[in-house]
């Protein structure tokens, strides 16, 4: 007999972790420009998580799979995510900030992944209601992100690190709340030097080249689209509509992108969320004053995240063997960690010395260059 599924306890996890992200995304930047550090520095402290999930998911991965204590690991990580963010209230120097966004995101990047596979574990047989747990996290971040946005125009900003306390508390009381589920085993039947050979074949590394360098377009965005609204006249309160209504997109997308994959070929489905990506960019970067083109450009993260993020992993889902999937994930959370970091960084040098205009404009080269690559090196097939 299968056991009932923990759907509200799963789904809880989810909204507060990506509540977390809602909290983050847009207000991490806005939040050290209130502290008062310079654009270079703000791209550098936000820049520090993403560079941490190129090492950490690995690291936490391969302990996850020698223990087999998952949960144990969720739990922890959730704990001393928040108990390492606390130091924030210590002291507001950029070196002490900058430990501080190592540390927590560390614990921050294993538990999403640790979380997963309990989650799949769960739902066995049921896979297929996997989309209806993991809408509570995107619910989770809309919810975050116009809440806050309301909250910082009532209140100071020095209220933000009040704010990711309380919602890291509903990640460690959720991660207590989830009952333990353990994945069924498979032997390891890996071939010595397998995943070395599959990325020898033909498009893969280019797809690899391809997602850094989407993540990379994303720089300005994650670093400076609240500060860059913020200065064109929008209010703290529209500014978190408008990150919610992407997300709305994002939404809709996934409810059918399924039916997209079975339409059109994963190599069109990259090519054309890259040249969205790049027609997006341009429309930030010089058209954002125009509510009518802003809300248009919010509407294209369907294609900029959501479109592109599914076809992203069923592709590595179909390049590699099941006893290569793992390392083909994690290759894919590198790379566009690596990517978000460089992307953060090359924002935060180039904003005041450039400006939004030209800073976005780098960002449209680099999503038009991965759809370059995409044209040229992938091959066309179906899902």
């Amino acid at each position: 007999m299968t056991p009932a599924l923990p759907y509200w306890r799963l789904s809880g996890f989810y909204f507060f972790y990506f509540s977390l992200l809602g909290a983050t995304a847009p207000f991490l930047a806005l939040y050290f420009d209130h502290l008062g550090f310079s654009a270079a520095r703000i791209g550098e402290l936000v820049a520090i998580p993403m560079l941490m999930r190129c090492v950490a998911p690995n690291l936490w991965g391969w302990l996850g799979d020698y223990t087999g204590q998952r949960l144990a690991i969720v739990r922890f990580g959730a704990l001393c995510t928040l108990l390492c963010f606390a130091g924030i209230f210590v002291s507001q120097s950029y070196a002490w900030l900058a430990l501080i966004m190592a540390l927590h995101a560390f614990f921050w990047h294993a538990v999403l992944p640790q979380f997963e596979v309990i989650t799949f574990a769960h739902l066995q047989e049921q896979a297929a209601r996997y989309s209806q747990i993991r809408l509570w996290g995107s619910i989770g971040f809309i919810v975050a992100v116009v809440g806050l946005g309301q909250l910082f125009e009532l209140l100071s900003l020095d209220a933000y690190p009040w704010a990711l306390i309380l919602i890291m508390g509903g990640i460690v009381l959720s991660s207590f709340w989830v009952p333990n589920a353990q994945p069924q085993m498979h032997p390891n039947t890996a071939a010595q030097g397998g995943f070395i050979r599959q990325l020898r074949r033909p498009g893969i590394l280019a797809f690899y080249l391809s997602v850094g360098l989407m993540q990379l377009s994303n720089g300005p965005y994650y670093t400076f689209l609240t500060l860059h609204l913020e200065a064109l006249g929008y209010s703290r309160g529209l500014i978190g509509q408008l990150w919610a209504l992407g997300v709305l997109a994002e939404i809709v997308l996934f409810m059918v992108m399924a039916r997209l994959l079975a339409r059109y070929s994963l190599r069109s489905v990259l090519l054309a969320s890259f040249l969205i990506t790049a027609v997006r960019w341009l429309l930030l970067g010089n058209l954002a004053d125009h509510l009518a083109v802003l809300l248009f450009a919010q509407l294209l993260h369907a294609a900029t995240f959501g479109s592109f993020h599914a076809a992203a992993i069923h592709f590595v889902q179909r390049s590699f063997a099941d006893r290569q999937q793992g390392q083909g994930q994690a290759l894919y959370a590198t790379l566009a960690g690596v990517g978000g970091a460089l992307g953060a960084l090359y924002s935060g040098y180039s904003w005041n010395t450039l400006g939004p205009a030209w800073t976005f404009a780098l960002a449209s080269l680099a999503a038009l260059a991965a759809a370059v690559i995409t044209a040229t090196r992938l091959q066309e097939e179906r899902p």
